[in-house]
């Protein structure tokens, strides 16, 4: 059988003096090709984003810096303004009517953001079981979320009014007196939380119920098969897992109460005597009710700064708390 000639490669080829290499050349840019396409491809992406940056810019940093400048000014919107530095803020520091507002939201807060999330704890905990039309139930609690706060105040306005609610007359029937309600001083800040613990629950059971269908199964069953029972799960597996989303839900609930407006002004304007006037809606009185819109910047601006604290303050905890296990660690591997 007559021998095969070994075949050549592209690499290398052989000659009767030696090996050589051949090398490729890199492709170059063609005669024709444009230089300057970076930057023609740069002003085309800035022309589809420069609508977005100016309505971001127009609608939340103008707006952001004419309030702040607007807070140390005396101005009713309409005749030309007048600097008056600070005074704004010390006005607010003496106002009683701020103060109550303040108390207001801090109530609201304080009432609203715990039973939230106990309510939205417990409802995903029970929906995280095996049960029939489970779906639906999720569903049916989910749905007020997504009513706006609008509608919920017109909505309950007719079923909590003292005349002729449907509240009311259920309390009739079981032989209790009829209550005031959103007329009652002493009750409208407490049905507004109701109001609002029927729609903001919603959010913290989606949100409860995915973490808890991430907790680790080995985990559970680890703790069963040591003798665990259902609350020493909850307490040492199942809240520990929890800890990073309920964090989060603390402070977008806390965020949501302290700028809460909406609901007050469809169902009771502030009222009675003042005993739902929260912060935002002190805000808008006085910037368009009783046109002092600089005194009303400043009161937006002290609301600014708490929110501000309120969302530094988990990562400050946080650092905290990473830096002193790091000592924690580094004391004992030096012992």
């Amino acid at each position: 059988m007559p021998r095969l000639p070994t075949p050549l490669t592209l690499a290398d080829t052989d000659t009767g003096r030696g090996r050589r290499t051949v090398r490729r050349r890199r492709p170059g840019p063609a005669s024709g090709a444009p230089r300057h396409r970076p930057s023609r491809e740069t002003a085309t992406a800035w022309a589809f984003v420069s609508p977005s940056v100016l309505v971001i810019l127009g609608l939340s940093v103008v707006p952001v810096a004419w309030s702040l400048l607007l807070s140390f000014q005396a101005d009713d919107l309409v005749t030309p303004s007048r600097w008056v530095g600070l005074d704004n803020y010390r006005a607010l520091a003496q106002d009683p009517h701020f103060s109550q507002a303040v108390r207001n939201t801090v109530l609201y807060t304080v009432l609203y953001v715990p039973l939230s999330i106990g309510l939205g704890l417990a409802l995903a905990l029970a929906l995280n079981q095996r049960i029939r039309l489970v779906g639906l139930y999720r569903t049916l609690i989910f749905v007020p979320f997504v009513v706006s706060a609008t509608a919920q105040g017109v909505l309950f306005s007719f079923i909590l009014d003292p005349e002729f609610g449907a509240a009311n007359s259920v309390l009739h029937k079981l032989g209790i007196s009829p209550q005031g309600f959103l007329t009652d001083p002493a009750q409208a800040l407490p049905a507004l939380v109701a109001i609002s613990l029927w729609s903001g629950t919603g959010f913290c059971v989606v949100v409860t119920l995915a973490a808890l269908q991430d907790v680790p199964v080995s985990l559970v069953e680890a703790a069963r098969l040591d003798g665990a029972g259902r609350w020493h799960l909850l307490r040492h597996v199942t809240l520990p897992a929890l800890a990073p989303v309920l964090s989060f839900l603390t402070v977008w609930q806390t965020i949501n109460a302290l700028q809460v407006f909406d609901l007050m002004y469809v169902t009771t304007k502030g009222g009675p005597l003042g005993s739902t006037t929260v912060i935002v809606y002190f805000i808008w009185e006085q910037a368009f009710k009783n046109f002092t819109a600089g005194y009303g910047a400043a009161a937006a601006y002290a609301l600014a700064l708490a929110l501000l604290v309120l969302g530094t303050l988990p990562r400050v905890v946080r650092a905290v708390r990473n830096r002193a296990r790091a000592n924690h660690h580094l004391e004992g591997a030096a012992r």
